[in-house]
């Protein structure tokens, strides 16, 4: 059982997916940033009063009066739609980063394809007959 698993996990596919999975964490990481510290602020500042998505919610509850979504989450029921909506643009900014990278990636193969393929030199029968002929075309 044991070598059976070894060979499993050194088959190619188990690490390229345990490498795509790590990377994706990381990428994951760069995403959430990038939509917190830059697209987010940009968006409040556009739409008004620099705020922040993630504090919007409607209370399910009379008895939820609080300003922020984390105080208001103790006092009762809420409809976090704001932080729907920052996990929303996070997807649609992952989604347009991997499209441009497969994008890229696809590019480049088209690319390589054009390539004119290097011509393989012909046979060595081919070749001692093309001599022949050759020859004889010249007397």
């Amino acid at each position: 059982m044991i070598s059976e698993f070894r060979s499993f996990v050194a088959k190619g596919n188990v690490i390229d997916l345990a490498v795509g999975i790590i990377i994706g964490g990381a990428f994951t990481g760069i995403v959430n940033s990038l939509v917190n510290d830059i697209v987010m602020p940009i968006v409040g500042a556009i739409t008004g009063g620099g705020f922040d998505f993630s504090n919007y919610f409607l209370p399910l509850s009379s008895s939820v009066t609080a300003p922020t979504l984390a105080q208001a989450r103790e006092q009762g029921a809420v409809f976090a739609y704001g932080s729907f909506l920052t996990v929303f643009i996070n997807f649609l900014i992952l989604a347009w980063v991997i499209f441009l990278m497969v994008k890229a990636v696809n590019r480049m193969r088209m690319m390589e394809e054009k390539k004119p393929a290097e011509a393989a030199p012909p046979p060595a029968d081919v070749q001692l007959l093309t001599e022949i002929r050759d020859i004889l075309q010249s007397k």
